[in-house]
């Protein structure tokens, strides 16, 4: 309906991850390990790209600042989700649009930031003489900011779409955060329009900056088949492999949660895919990149060497 007579709400409820009913202990335990595990990992990311000068590269200083967006983006929705666990989530609506904003500015920042990293695999696969000149210090720093600048313009759309609808009947939020969609849902007007403009502004930041990260990769995949030796192909391909693996972890979940319309079948499977990329991706980031990246394990190992050293020195 397109008006109404009814008093404006001033607060919803969070319903959680799922309506099945899973022991409510084993879910926050299962939780709190993910997202604990991902700060932690996130923050020796940083901490590594800041105090070791081996790590002072453009490469290193996107993924630190991609590990800091990380950080926030997860800790923006769970810490309110395990609240939920024991007891009822009441969300104000002024909290849930500003849940909401952040949300986006983050993800949306991530995806960008994506996209810059993979621009950086770019030059320095097919452009290394001039690496060093493309990529400078201004450059590095441009596309950061550049990235949060995006961000913030998106995550206004869906802030101010959302924040001018009344909602007046429905309270309960099928979701474990403020999502855009099952936040509309409970809108009592049409939000036929909202979704509309939602799901276009959806779709051409995430689409645009995943096209622009394949296209990255298709120049650095033409150049790699030029080379002759089998070994080198591998090499150079193992220098951004683990950026791949995290792009199409991101992509994956987010296309498919966003560039879809609303129903009750979509909002439940997004409930899932937003579980992955809040809670999992975030904490599988600095894992892939520990793994694969021989630079960020050796610093790792000299990081832990020199906690167990400093823990015996302490300890006599």
């Amino acid at each position: 309906m397109d008006g109404f007579n009814g008093t404006l709400l001033n607060e919803f409820i969070l319903m959680g991850i799922t309506d099945k009913q899973f022991p409510q202990k084993f879910l926050f335990a299962f939780v709190l390990f993910f997202y604990l595990l991902g700060i932690c990992g996130n923050l020796t990311i940083v901490s590594l790209v800041v105090r070791d000068p081996v790590l002072q590269s453009p490469m290193y200083f996107l993924l630190a600042n991609l590990s800091f967006v990380d950080m926030i983006f997860s800790s923006v929705t769970v810490p309110k989700m395990m609240v939920g666990f024991f007891t009822q989530n009441i969300i104000s609506v002024k909290g849930c649009i500003t849940q909401m904003y952040f949300f986006h500015f983050l993800g949306c920042t991530e995806g960008v930031l994506l996209a810059s990293m993979g621009y950086d695999r770019y030059d320095a696969i097919c452009l290394p003489l001039r690496y060093i000149n493309i990529m400078g210090r201004s450059t590095c720093i441009q596309l950061v900011l550049g990235s949060w600048f995006t961000g913030s313009a998106y995550s206004f759309i869906n802030a101010i779409m959302t924040s001018k609808l009344p909602f007046c009947y429905h309270n309960k939020i099928k979701h474990f955060f403020c999502d855009v969609k099952p936040v509309m849902k409970l809108a009592c007007k049409d939000t036929y329009l909202n979704e509309i403009i939602v799901t276009t502004a959806s779709g051409f930041f995430s689409t645009g900056t995943f096209l622009l990260t394949m296209l990255s990769y298709a120049y650095i995949i033409t150049h790699v088949l030029k080379i002759r030796s089998s070994k080198g192909r591998f090499k150079v391909f193992s220098t951004c492999s683990s950026h791949l693996t995290i792009v199409i972890m991101f992509y994956g979940t987010a296309m498919c949660t966003y560039l879809g319309p609303a129903s009750e079948t979509s909002l439940e499977k997004d409930r899932i895919a937003a579980l992955l990329f809040t809670v999992i991706t975030p904490m599988l980031n600095p894992i892939i990149y520990t793994l694969r990246n021989k630079e960020v394990r050796d610093l790792f190992r000299k990081l832990i060497k020199r906690s167990n050293i400093s823990r015996i020195f302490l300890g006599k």
